[in-house]
């Protein structure tokens, strides 16, 4: 037996080495080394079921000649797949798990369960989670998943914390999650064990608790084998075929294994760590990195009993009840890469490495001072998969129909399985999700991205050392930056542009008045023997980012607004995704694949959405209708046909890219999606003087009569060919310049002399996110979702419900118009200058009737504005008279401030400065 403070003074006293130097087992010495046994703390695995003859025999059941659907992988997400398969209808569906189940990754795992998290979708994930194992597993089964409901703690050392913990506090309201922020004292009394001498305070779950990984998995594949699927262990898959259809689609066609083949039109990727080479059988990317994962498990302790589980996230660090012991483990800022993912590693554990760990065992002592004299009884340091955003890898794969992904889990793979099961079925039946799943979609990422092995380990690395680092709205990642930028990033680093990553794209977040802020190679915040940066500038920029309340550049921020209303300003958004819709069936296509009419004559410029066939929301977009041009060039792409450009939010160019080529496969139509993002740059000068200041730059009349507000035409800019657009994201009189590349330095640069006397500043995307917030324009992925119809957005003008055209989930929408809506976006504006961000909890007469999904401050009127959908609590449809009869507060932190509810924009609402109407 072992001390865990022997561990920490052992480990102090040796010398320090480098990972990145030597990445491979560590082997300790039992005489300079705590040497306890290597084993996890459960009672059962189904490494013990294991017949030790099962290599010889083959598989455990002779494979189907076909199947509907086969899921690798035998972990977590493997049989909640396979089991919400069944559940949902699916006969014919086929688990092959190449050892025993949970073999890899998923039978160490701690199985925690922590019902709030900083994400409503996120929340919902887990409710779904826990009510399967639970209760649905149990009642189906009769077989005990290993569920104990003992609370959860969440640890605050600072007020930072404290603030973040209110916040989950006040989004669990809405969702009906119990939960209560204690004092020291309470804390005290709760967990006597506990030291509360450095607290603020705590959050307090009373229904989390932790999951048996054998007993759930078991329970799982007992309930879906009931409804006709198959589980087929001890069976390595060796390939992916694939065909390619007469429309030149590749779709998968067959499972190999090392007993044969199964046909099969759809395949699910669960396999974890190993969920790498299973996509390069298919040639599918999948981006993670496998790491070493480690905790110990204590001696009996006297009095832990029944104690809740804890996370200390300040020092990085959980504590989970292990009956009257401890298991203690957490994220090192130091992890150590699984740099050769072996074939046959089954059941297995690495030497845990006491250099790494040992940081962990200062903050569990610090925390449950008894520890100090507690023995360590086993080590478990295992294999977990990470991501470059720490959020799992779900949906089919944009490479290859028909193959799914369901991994990368971040070691969350059992608390998340459950809802993400469910959703990966409904994505496989159904064709996408029920919930808005776009946070954990591969398409999220850019093709650039998905296989560049050095963004991929960085972004993983930042991703797993902040884990537990509060979650603040406006943060950004320091790894992996610079990957894409536009033809302005010099010129605009040297005005003081503070950037923002988005889709590897580099965008202006703000412009700052102290001069350049570039943003440096990752410093892997100094692990690994890299020389941490000093007097980083960027760094200390964004630290100021790291507060609930408003920033010191708020200042900054509102000159950009302000200029943009009383003058203008020019904002670079040449990250858009730009592509060019054309061909013979390209009028076809639009009228199907968008749900406002854009069949419009050439030189017309329209705002609508593409919904999928639930009426929800996949995008929304600008659809530019183009006259036909027998020579290509980046402005105007020869076709025959007819042709459109679409121009989309960059960060969502790659999900706007992918459910449009999807849509045209599936119905065949006969046209060309051609992708121009990275050829066009694109600027937007808005503002009551923008039309003085292009005047003086554009060869073309600018006036109301000649250029009317949702028009195009190509024109010539300071002697360069561009697209202009008239139209506003702010509300304001303005216009776009979609310019090829090469032209976009000279073009932004007459820009900026023209507007020197006009008063025109350089603004970003945080002035964009104020100013659109005050006329109510939404943005997508925030306050309009894949699960949010345009109806219950207020968009039902995107929808050309009056024609008698077709439209991709027209039906829906019909559906729900004649039923009457079940929620409604309401905006809501707030006297008391306070900041809010999202996921306050909106009430309506005493009750909750929803949280905030979007919020900012809006300069103009001086308030703070925030969107958030609203339900009636007796169920019924949300109607007009419903939002207007009410009286409203925002919780924010616990602290509930009046709301005044607006359905029309409380800026401008009849859109007369768009006209140049001031």
């Amino acid at each position: 037996m072992a001390l865990l403070s022997r561990a920490l003074r052992v480990a102090a006293t040796c010398p320090r080495r480098s990972p990145a130097r030597g990445l491979g087992l560590r082997l300790l010495s039992s005489g300079a080394r705590p040497s306890p046994e290597k084993s996890v703390p459960y009672q059962q695995t189904l490494k013990e079921a294991r017949d030790p003859r099962a290599g010889a025999q083959g598989p455990s059941r002779p494979l189907p000649s076909t199947a509907n659907v086969v899921v690798i992988g035998g972990g977590s997400l493997g049989c909640q797949t396979l089991y919400h398969l069944a559940k949902l209808g699916v006969s014919g569906a086929v688990l092959l798990e190449r050892e025993r189940l949970t073999s890899g990754t998923t039978w160490h795992t701690a199985g925690l369960l922590w019902q709030l998290r900083p994400s409503d979708v996120e929340v919902e994930l887990l409710a779904h989670t826990r009510r399967v194992v639970s209760r649905d597993l149990g009642e189906e089964t009769g077989l005990h998943t290993g569920w104990i409901q003992n609370g959860g703690l969440f640890i605050a050392s600072n007020r930072q914390r404290l603030d973040e913990y209110k916040r989950l506090m006040s989004l669990g309201k809405a969702y009906g999650v119990e939960s209560h922020v204690l004092s020291p004292a309470e804390t005290k009394a709760l967990y006597p064990l506990m030291n509360v001498e450095d607290l603020y305070g705590t959050l307090y779950v009373p229904h989390d608790g932790t999951m048996d990984p054998a007993g759930t998995c078991t329970a799982l594949t007992r309930a879906a084998t009931a409804r006709g699927a198959q589980v087929i262990e001890n069976c390595p898959v060796t390939g992916i075929s694939v065909r390619t259809d007469d429309f030149g689609v590749r779709r998968v066609e067959a499972v190999e294994t090392e007993h044969g083949s199964i046909q099969t039109p759809c395949v699910v990727n669960c396999a974890g760590v190993w969920a790498v080479a299973v996509g390069g059988m298919a040639g599918v990317k999948v981006p993670l990195v496998a790491m070493h994962h480690a905790y110990v498990v204590t001696e009996r302790i006297e009095g832990i009993q029944n104690m809740p589980n804890v996370r200390d996230h300040d020092a990085s660090i959980y504590l989970r009840l292990q009956g009257d012991a401890l298991s203690v483990g957490g994220y090192e800022t130091n992890p150590i890469f699984w740099e050769e993912v072996s074939d046959k590693f089954a059941f297995g554990l690495f030497d845990l490495d006491w250099d790494v760990f040992t940081q962990h065992i200062e903050g569990a002592i610090n925390r449950v001072p008894v520890l100090e004299k507690t023995g360590i009884k086993s080590t478990v340091c295992g294999p977990e998969s990470f991501t470059p955003d720490h959020k799992p890898l779900m949906g089919e794969a944009p490479e290859l129909r028909g193959f799914f992904l369901g991994c990368g889990f971040n070691s969350a793979g059992m608390m998340l399985g459950g809802g993400c099961g469910q959703e990966l079925a409904h994505w496989i039946i159904h064709g996408r999700p029920e919930k808005d799943m776009h946070s954990y979609d591969i398409r999220r990422f850019h093709h650039s991205l998905t296989a560049h092995g050095r963004w991929i380990r960085e972004r993983s690395h930042e991703s797993y050392s902040r884990n537990y680092s509060v979650v603040f709205p406006h943060d950004e990642p320091l790894a992996g930056r610079n990957m894409r930028t536009d033809p302005l990033h010099e010129e605009l680093l040297a005005r003081g542009c503070v950037f923002q990553e988005r889709h590897g794209w580099e965008r202006p977040g703000w412009f700052s008045p102290h001069g350049a802020a570039p943003v440096l190679p990752y410093d892997y915040y100094g692990a690994y023997r890299q020389r941490a940066h000093e007097d980083y500038v960027y760094g200390r920029l964004l630290g100021h980012e790291y507060t609930f309340d408003f920033p010191p550049h708020h200042d900054v921020i509102r000159k950009e607004c302000l200029a943009c209303r009383g003058a203008a300003a020019v904002f670079d958004m040449s990250y858009f995704g730009k592509f060019y819709l054309v061909g013979l069936d390209a009028r076809k296509a639009a009228d199907w694949l968008f749900s406002a009419d854009v069949s419009r004559p050439p030189g017309s410029t329209v705002y609508t959405c593409m919904l999928n066939h639930r009426g929800g929301t996949e995008s929304d977009l600008t659809v530019s209708r183009l006259a036909p041009s027998p020579q290509t060039s980046p402005l105007a792409p020869a076709f025959e046909g007819d042709g459109y450009y679409l121009a989309v939010g960059g960060a969502v160019a790659q999900h706007n890219w992918s459910h449009i080529t999807t849509v045209l496969q599936d119905w065949r139509f006969r046209c060309q999606l051609v992708d121009s993002s990275e050829d066009l740059g694109l600027i937007s000068v808005q503002g009551p003087a923008s039309r003085a200041i292009l005047q003086e730059v554009l060869d073309a009349d600018l006036s109301n009569e000649a250029f009317p507000l949702f028009t195009h035409k190509l024109v010539r800019a300071a002697g360069h060919l561009v697209r202009a657009m008239r139209l506003s994201f702010v509300g304001e009189l303005g216009w776009e310049l979609h310019i090829p590349r090469s032209s976009c330095l000279p073009v932004y640069q007459a820009v900026m002399a023209a507007g020197a006397k006009h008063g025109l500043v350089n603004a970003g995307y945080r002035a964009i996110d104020s100013l659109s917030i005050e006329k109510g324009y939404r943005h997508w992925h925030a306050d309009l979702r894949p699960d949010d119809s345009p109806l219950e957005a207020g968009l039902a003008f995107t929808c050309k419900l009056k024609s008698a055209i077709p439209f991709l989930g027209r039906e829906a929408l019909e559906e729900q118009r004649a039923k009457g809506l079940c929620r409604r976006l309401v905006g809501f504006t707030v006297d008391e200058k306070v900041p809010m961000f999202g996921l306050e909890a909106i009430w309506r007469n005493g009750q909750v009737v929803g949280h905030v999904r979007r919020a900012d401050f809006g300069f103009t009127i001086d308030k703070t504005l925030a969107y958030g959908y609203i339900r009636d609590p007796s169920g019924g449809p949300v109607s007009l008279d419903f939002v207007k009869s009410g009286e409203y507060a925002l919780e924010r932190m616990g602290v509930t401030y009046p709301a005044q509810a607006h359905l029309k924009s409380p800026f401008d609402p009849d859109n007369k400065r768009m006209k140049g109407i001031y």
